[in-house]
């Protein structure tokens, strides 16, 4: 671990350096704006162009950057001039995480499901079909999907409203601002995620697994659920948690349909090697239920490669997906990255993209730990993995 934290780093670096210097590459420089105004002293333009650090070399001012980014300054962003990078990206990321983090997990899900269903029954028609319907969203062209679903469920049917973050028109007279309320929503939301799975992993361990225990698990999480939304209603905040919940709908949509059909056949190809291992034969040979067999032999031990591209693809989505949140007007990071690479912001455009990336570095250290962690079997020793 200590070996892939030092390659993490070194990795680091040269990502770094790379963003910095392509960054520096582009044409245009914003700072004119500032510096060019005939209204503005010379004094003073000589004094603005120092606090923007722009009259350094360019290598004094890379290692100033590499120097900051490990102190927790990420600079201050020109078309946003005096507010901090470090302040745009903490306002936008909570966004870009629960869109796509949604998005990403409800596609696993999807992709899972249908995965070791397809793989075990082989050749069938539910095979056939699950596997064209998945290949046709797979490839489909993304930006022409979005302005169908667009098209269809916001224009014509009026069924969602039409992109944005939320109804300017609802917000007009509200006590709070849509920042507060995105924050009480993500919290709600995590901690019902912490009740529910609580609730289901004391009757999993504590309880024979019955009709009754699971009619019991699902009465309590919907008593959490009904709790939480009594609580938002109580405290005024149910409309707004609404309001941007339905702005939320369609993205998630979008996204799941495009993203399920990569889980789906990736789990497929995974059980069907699964399922030809002899504790599959052996638990088959017990006369276990088929669905036992499928669900606790040939699925649970099929997931490492599925687990590993939930991780790598929930560390992408810190991105933001710049085709998705310009499609549907989600003020995120990848918005962020769009209209600053646009306007020359070299200070927000490099901390969104070096943030970006310290995602995706983390996100490979964390599915190396999971592969050895899920299958003891994996050595990173350069010796094979001893037998147990």
């Amino acid at each position: 671990m200590l070996g892939r934290v030092g390659q993490l780093v070194l990795t680091l670096l040269i990502y770094m350096t790379m963003v910095y210097f392509l960054m520096q590459a582009m044409p245009g420089d914003i700072s004119q704006v500032y510096l060019a105004n005939p209204r503005i002293p010379q004094a003073a333009r000589q004094e603005l162009k120092k606090q923007l650090g722009l009259d350094r070399p360019p290598v004094l001012q890379y290692l100033s950057y590499i120097k900051n980014f490990f102190t927790g300054n990420l600079g201050v962003s020109f078309s946003h001039y005096p507010r901090p990078v470090w302040d745009i990206l903490i306002e936008r990321l909570p966004r870009t995480i629960v869109l796509f983090v949604t998005a990403n997990c409800l596609s696993f899900y999807v992709g899972f499901v249908l995965g070791r269903i397809i793989a075990w029954q082989r050749g069938a028609t539910v095979d056939h079909i699950a596997t064209v319907v998945g290949i046709t969203f797979w490839t489909a062209f993304y930006p022409l999907l979005s302005l169908i679903l667009i098209w269809l469920f916001a224009f014509t049917l009026h069924w969602l409203p039409l992109n944005q973050f939320i109804e300017p028109a609802l917000w007009v007279k509200a006590p709070f601002t849509s920042n507060t309320v995105f924050g009480y929503m993500v919290l709600g939301a995590s901690m019902i995620a912490l009740a529910v799975f609580f609730i289901f992993w004391t009757f999993r361990r504590g309880l024979r697994r019955t009709r009754k225990s699971a009619a019991l698990a699902w009465g309590m999480t919907a008593g959490v659920i009904g709790l939480a939304i009594w609580i938002a209603h109580a405290t005024g905040t149910l409309i707004y948690i609404w309001d941007i919940i339905r702005h939320m709908i369609l993205p998630v949509f979008t996204l799941t349909l495009i993203n399920f059909a990569g889980t789906m056949l990736l789990m497929r190809d995974s059980m069907l090697e699964t399922v030809q291992e002899d504790y599959v034969m052996a638990a088959r040979a017990k006369g276990l239920p088929e669905n036992v067999v499928r669900d606790r032999y040939a699925a649970r031990n099929a997931l490492l490669p599925t687990v590993t591209s939930l991780v790598l693809s929930l560390a992408s989505s810190m991105s933001g997906g710049l085709v998705t949140e310009t499609m549907f007007s989600w003020p995120g990071i990848g918005q962020v990255l769009f209209r600053a690479a646009l306007g020359n912001d070299y200070p927000l455009a490099t901390g969104a993209l070096v943030f970006t990336g310290v995602f995706l570095l983390v996100a490979h250290f964390v599915a190396d730990v999971l592969y050895a962690f899920l299958d003891p079997r994996i050595s990173y020793t350069g010796q094979p993995a001893a037998e147990g």
